[in-house]
């Protein structure tokens, strides 16, 4: 479904843009004078839309950065014009259509340098590409050894690349200790520095993510990638959080009809839940198939009116059922909030994330197409 703008649905996610300027803002401010922001936009930006994000933060960054081709290519697609980079391995047959849209895939072996290469030669183009250097993450990315120098000479030899940029991705930022973030650094400055005694300069050097720039490691390269921090996410509960990030998302549905259910009663597939009293119980139309958690079966909570409503028996497909016996006030059209604020009641996506048994990004990743994204 495309993100739009609508005031009524079974199920939809406020994405703030305040939040999101608010919370670049706070990053831009943290970095030195100079240092380029690149903003990761990747996996529909992390469940928030990733033409309505794009579009919000494009006055604060200099890059995009996508996973993948098609993600990079939807962006074009939605006019943006900002360099975009690929951080993930692409296919061969997607050169041709990254070199035309003026898209920087990541490159880091020969093979890949030759098929881009040919690519940009066919359109008569050079294409711009960034290094990707494994510093100890063991993902992707060529060797900051002797031979990760004589692989970088070969693949700049070739005649229709620009070297544009070299980047590595912290992988232990998130946490207290930063003995194993140091020794990346280290690693990446020792080889950019092997490469300009060959002659090699790639112009933007990156190596910065969200937990970098919060913990002001590796922010003193050219550019930094802001990713979960841009959504108002802490990438780890362990970290400090010296930047006062607002989150962007909070999820809503409705309530679509309220019954007393007598003692004895069972609720939902299996009857996991059976009423020991006289109950009141709404239904509220969200379930896993909107990408929902089914593990907060039982035990996770919604909010309607202000007050913590439990979850009673299993999350179906697409309905879950809530116990309002203490919301009087509860009936057919009610709010319903998910995730987010509703008066002073609050449920966190770090609550989620613990109750559901699943990490933090992964439920705002899962959300899927059947819940539009409305810019607010």
């Amino acid at each position: 479904m495309e993100r739009q703008n609508r005031k009524e649905a079974r199920v939809y996610a406020k994405i703030s843009r305040a939040a999101l300027c608010h919370n670049m803002e706070l990053m831009r401010d943290s970095l030195p004078d100079g240092i380029r922001i690149a903003g990761v936009v990747k996996a529909d930006a992390y469940g928030h839309g990733a033409a309505l994000v794009a579009d919000a933060i494009k006055p604060y960054v200099s890059f995009f950065c996508v996973a993948t081709a098609e993600e990079a290519l939807a962006l074009r697609a939605h006019g943006i014009q900002k360099p975009v980079l690929a951080l993930g391995p692409v296919f061969d047959s997607d050169y041709e259509d990254l070199v035309q849209a003026e898209i920087r895939p990541s490159i880091f072996t020969e093979a890949q340098a030759e098929a881009l290469s040919k690519a940009a030669e066919k359109l008569g183009r050079k294409a711009a590409f960034h290094l990707a250097v494994d510093t100890g993450m063991h993902r992707i990315g060529l060797s900051p050894d002797a031979e990760g120098v004589r692989l970088a000479e070969r693949i700049a030899a070739f005649p229709a690349l620009d070297f544009e940029g070299m980047f590595t991705h912290f992988y232990r930022a998130d946490e207290w200790s930063q003995e194993t973030t140091e020794l990346q650094e280290q690693r990446f400055r020792d080889f950019r520095k092997a490469l300009r005694e060959r002659g090699l300069s790639p112009r933007i050097c990156h190596i910065a993510n969200s937990a970098g720039i919060l913990n002001l490691r590796g922010t003193d390269y050219d550019m930094v990638r802001a990713g979960i921090s841009i959504y108002g996410i802490y990438p780890a509960t362990e970290m400090q959080h010296p930047l006062a990030l607002e989150p962007v998302l909070s999820l809503h549905s409705t309530v679509t009809y309220v019954k007393e259910l007598p003692a004895g009663g069972a609720v939902s597939y299996g009857g996991t839940f059976v009423a020991e009293r006289p109950m009141r119980v709404a239904t509220v139309s969200v379930g896993y198939g909107d990408g929902y958690p089914r593990s907060l079966s039982n035990k996770g909570e919604v909010l309607i009116h202000g007050k913590r409503c439990r979850i009673l028996g299993r999350v179906c497909m697409d309905q879950l059922m809530a116990d309002v016996s203490e919301v009087p006030e509860a009936e057919v059209g009610s709010p319903v909030t998910l995730l987010g604020r509703d008066g002073e009641a609050c449920i966190t996506l770090e609550e989620l994330a613990e109750r559901s048994g699943r990490f933090h990004y992964e439920i705002l990743c899962c959300l899927n197409q059947r819940v539009p994204r409305i810019d607010s």
